[in-house]
């Protein structure tokens, strides 16, 4: 069963070197590298002339997923409902964007979407039109055979009515084009090791088994991670009641590392981060 489960990398981690030391080719390269198969973009910081899409950057794109044995994995990108100081955007503005991503995502060749609407609340709910946005663009999220995922994501617990609330809604359309991105970091514990980044001390979190019941919604996850030691343990989030949860009820998907630790800006570290990070997948899946 753990077979189901596929391993790669939110280029996302390499913030820090990217545009800098490092460029998409040399992600690729890292991801192939360390033995990961998926990869995840996001759109307005790794296509260059988005929000549209080049001829040249769909035939390098294309280049680099067959050198590198690499899968489209999930395709990042934005509903920003407050794009203006004074209003929020209209239900026409808020489709163009969303069928202009699925265009670009189809031509790439994703068909996870890690698709985040504005928030109106410090447990990140979404605006409270969400429902009528997605529903107007079912028709062509089917068109273009693309799946909007939410990202649940701290300080989001996987409790809060609004997740449940995306359930309800999959539920009552039964549309296969809207499913759940889950964020690893809804199950951080540990908010005091050396290091790590707290950006909220009075975070709750959820407890592995809470994601039982989601998962024949989740579509891809997010495998945040903010410190490995050098015995290939992640430290602030329990990962092997996690990923057993996962492999005992078959659930199938990518998951995406997401490097969230400090010292992005070191030359080399964040790859080092990664294969440990991987390391310690394949060992709990047992690849």
């Amino acid at each position: 069963m753990s077979n189901a489960i596929k391993r790669g990398v939110a280029v996302y981690s390499y913030s820090g070197e990217y545009g800098k030391t490092m460029n998409l080719e040399d992600c690729f390269k890292d991801i192939h590298d360390m033995g990961a198969t998926g990869i995840e973009i996001l759109a307005n910081s790794h296509i260059d002339s988005y929000p549209e899409l080049s001829d040249e950057y769909v035939e390098k794109w294309q280049y680099l997923c067959d050198k590198y044995q690499i899968e489209p994995a999930e395709y990042g990108h934005w509903v920003d409902t407050r794009l203006y100081k004074d209003r929020d955007i209209d239900l026409e503005e808020a489709r163009e964007m969303l069928i202009n991503d699925f265009k670009i995502a189809n031509k790439l060749g994703f068909k996870i979407l890690r698709t985040k609407m504005g928030v109106i609340n410090g447990e990140l709910a979404p605006v409270e039109n969400w429902r009528e946005i997605i529903k107007s663009v079912l028709p062509e999220a089917e068109k273009y055979d693309v799946i909007m995922c939410p990202e649940i994501h701290l300080t989001t617990v996987l409790a809060d009515q609004f997740v449940q609330d995306y359930v309800d809604f999959i539920e009552e359309t039964g549309t296969k084009h809207f499913g759940l991105n889950i964020d690893l970091s809804v199950f951080q514990n540990r908010l005091d090791v050396p290091g790590v980044i707290v950006f909220n001390p009075d975070s709750k979190h959820s407890l592995p088994e809470e994601i039982i019941p989601l998962l024949p919604y989740v579509k891809c996850i997010h495998a945040k991670f903010n410190k490995m030691d050098d015995d290939f343990n992640e430290l602030t989030i329990p990962y092997p009641e996690i990923l057993t949860i996962l492999k005992e009820h078959g659930w199938e998907g990518y998951l995406l590392s997401e490097y969230e630790g400090a010292h992005k800006e070191i030359e080399g570290y964040v790859s080092q981060e990664l294969r440990k990070h991987h390391i310690m997948m394949k060992r709990i899946l047992g690849h």
